[in-house]
This record gives structure tokens, sequence and C-alpha cells, in this order.
């Protein structure tokens, strides 16, 4: 029978395609015209080309020296990020009970963090560590130690990590739980019989399971890693001095400090760009990782060819006939 092909259905996703068209393409075509002119003010603009690009990627520019000075703060800040927050999250989830009451209470005190708006969690953390009246900033000046992060570059560093890990590990843990879960207790059942170790139980059975949760809690976190502004520019302002400015604060430096369209614009572009290819690298090379070690397990190691004189079992003897 000929399968019978109704198009129609295209026109229920129509209304999608006009949304994501309105709120995405036409914004995105705006600034790509921005950042191909320059303006003098009274909504006059004159065309640049790629000029705005060219000073961009030129170190030797003012707008480059910035640009790539904080994007190398950004980067930095989300290797630190995801080499705490995974490897964290995933001992959390490892820890969490699989029964019980206490389940929902776990995921209820590690949901608590995430409701928080960000703006929130930039004033909790510039209320907390600061050195007068905060518990911590108090707290680690009546040790001994000199901390204040509106003055120390390094201090304002450690509070914003500390700050990104009691906020975003949350997010880690419950996924690593949720791919935990998914684990049939069988598995577990045959590990405990053959005697398997805790860590060989991980290597073996957990970590791949949770290959795709893994996968998705290294692009959530890149992406929100790399684009932070909120926290940050509350604790911080970007400062002391420049130290704790990532590309976002510098794009709005640009955009509405300086009201500099087209410069801004390109910047926009260009910080686009760069999560969008590093998201697809970390992709591929985790999908990629993830192939190659079912490819190794799916090997089965041939059947060893019986030495020459080993005993072969004797043939069943058949009763012989008119015999009872």
């Amino acid at each position: 029978m000929d399968k019978t092909i109704n198009q129609k259905a295209w026109f229920l996703v129509l209304p999608v395609f006009l949304v994501v068209a309105f709120s995405a393409v036409l914004p995105l075509m705006t600034v790509v015209n921005y950042s191909m002119q320059d303006t003098f003010g009274n909504n006059q603009f004159f065309w640049n080309g790629v000029g705005w690009f060219k000073e961009l990627l030129d170190p030797s520019t003012d707008l480059g020296g910035r640009f790539l000075a904080s994007l190398g703060r950004n980067l930095f800040f989300s290797l630190v990020i995801l080499a705490i927050e995974v490897p964290l999250g995933i001992v959390v989830a490892l820890s969490m009970p699989r029964q019980g009451w206490t389940v929902a209470a776990c995921l209820v005190t590690l949901a608590l963090p995430l409701l928080i708006p960000w703006n929130v969690v930039g004033t909790i953390w510039q209320i907390f560590g600061r050195p007068d009246i905060g518990l911590l900033g108090y707290t680690l000046n009546a040790m001994g130690l000199d901390y204040n992060y509106v003055a120390n570059a390094v201090d304002a560093w450690v509070t914003v990590i500390v700050m990104d890990v009691w906020h975003w590990t949350s997010l880690v843990a419950l996924l690593c739980y949720a791919g935990l879960k998914s684990i049939p207790e069988a598995y577990y059942q045959a590990a405990q019989i053959d005697g398997a170790s805790r860590w060989a139980v991980f290597k073996a059975i957990q970590l791949p399971k949770m290959n795709r949760v893994l996968l998705i809690a290294v692009l959530l976190r890149f992406m929100d890693s790399f684009m932070i502004y909120t926290e940050p520019f509350v604790v911080t302002g970007g400062g002391p001095g420049n130290s704790t400015t990532f590309v976002s604060i510098e794009l709005v430096k640009i955009a509405l400090g300086q009201f500099d369209l087209g410069k801004a614009a390109a910047l926009s572009l260009v910080y686009n760009l760069i999560i969008l290819i590093v998201c697809w690298i970390f992709y591929t090379v985790m999908t990629n990782a993830g192939v190659e070690r079912k490819a190794q397990t799916a090997k089965k190691p041939a059947a060893e060819p019986k030495p020459a004189g080993a005993l072969q079992p004797a043939p069943a003897l058949k009763p012989k006939e008119g015999v009872a």
C-alpha cells in the first residue's frame, strides 16, 4: 500500500516559525545592519563595512585589546567552573539516597539555589562577602585573612567563582541524579554478584549511562558561564579595575556606556559565534567519545582455540538393539 503523505501539518508549525522570525531573526538582522555602520548621533548612519570587525580582532587597537582580554577572562572562568561543578555535581548525585522520604528532601534542597533570580544571588553575595557587615567577609578577616573582594583581584575572582558554584552545582547534580535513576537495578545486581568494587561500578555502569546527561550539563553550564553578566556585575561591577570584566560586561559598557552601536553590534555577533563554535566542539567531542566507547564495548574477544592434547567430552553411549 502506498503511504499517503499529508503536508497540511506544516500549517500547524507555521505560527511558531512566524514567532521565531519576529523575535529572533529580525533583531539579528538589525544587529548585523548596525555592525556594518557607524553613527554620530541624530539617527544618522554611515557605511563602515567590516571595519568594526577588523578593529575588534586587532589586539593593537583599544577595542581589540579590551575584547581579547575580556575573552581570555571568560574562557578561564568557564574552564574553572566546569572543572569544579561537573565533578562536584557527580559526587553529590552519587551521595544522594535512592529511595525513601530523604529523596524528596534532597531534591527540594538542591533546587532552592536554582529558584533564586540572578540579581538576587549577586546581591546576597555582595552583602555576604563585605568585610564590615558580611558574615563571610567579617569571619575571614577575624581569622587573620585579608579578604576584600572590592580591592583585591584574587578575592574578587574567588568570590565570583564560589558564588557561581553555589548557584549552579545543583543543576549538574540533578541532571546526574536523573541519569543514575534511569539505570536498571539488574546492572547493580550483576556487579554485586561479580564482586565489582565501587570504582568499577562507577566506571563501567554509572558513568557510561550518564554520558547524555553529562553532555547536556556541560553544554548548559558552559553557555551560562560564558554568558554570565548579572552576578559579577552586581558583586564587583567588573572590578577591581577590569579583573572581572567579562565579554558581556564589556559589551554593555560599549553599547550603553559609550553608545557605540556599531562596535557593540560587531562584538555581540563575534561573541555569539564563539559560543556556537565552542558548543559545537563540545558536542562533537563528547558524542564521538561515547560512540567509540560503545564500539569498544561491542567488540567481543575471539574464542581461544583448544590445545591439541585437550580432553574431549566422551560421546553418549547408545543402547544396543534387543537389550531391555
